[in-house]
């Protein structure tokens, strides 16, 4: 059960730091993008460091098995409100699509990890 926890992990944190650096670091084509949602561009800046923070807290709790619980839940939370955003927003189902398979992830992995206890 290590090895589909190791994998998923690293997977998802590979997924959210490629999300949350662009978001960090204000690229503009991403503020766009999210202005579309309604999402300020500091708002913007704090659910990259979000990501960013998780995924590193998905790694680490590959020996840490509370911080990657933590991390995953977070994650999952995260995901929930960018769903939430995108629904609001009338935005299309392909758009809302990656928010709602990192959720679905998010959610497996807590789970793995809490069946591995």
């Amino acid at each position: 059960m290590f090895i589909a926890i190791a994998v998923l992990s690293v997977l998802l944190a590979l997924a959210f730091a490629g999300a949350g650096f662009p978001k960090l670091s204000g690229k503009k084509d991403m503020a766009a993008q999210l202005a579309q949602l309604g999402v300020s561009a500091g708002l913007m800046r704090v659910i990259g460091g979000l990501e960013i923070l998780g995924a590193v807290g998905l790694v680490i709790g590959l020996w840490i098995e509370g911080l990657g619980i933590a991390a995953a839940a977070g994650l999952a939370l995260l995901m929930a409100g960018a769903v939430l955003y995108h629904v609001k927003a009338r935005d299309t189902a392909k758009n809302t699509s990656a928010s709602l398979v990192l959720l679905v992830l998010s959610v497996v992995t807590i789970a793995l990890r809490l069946a591995s206890l």
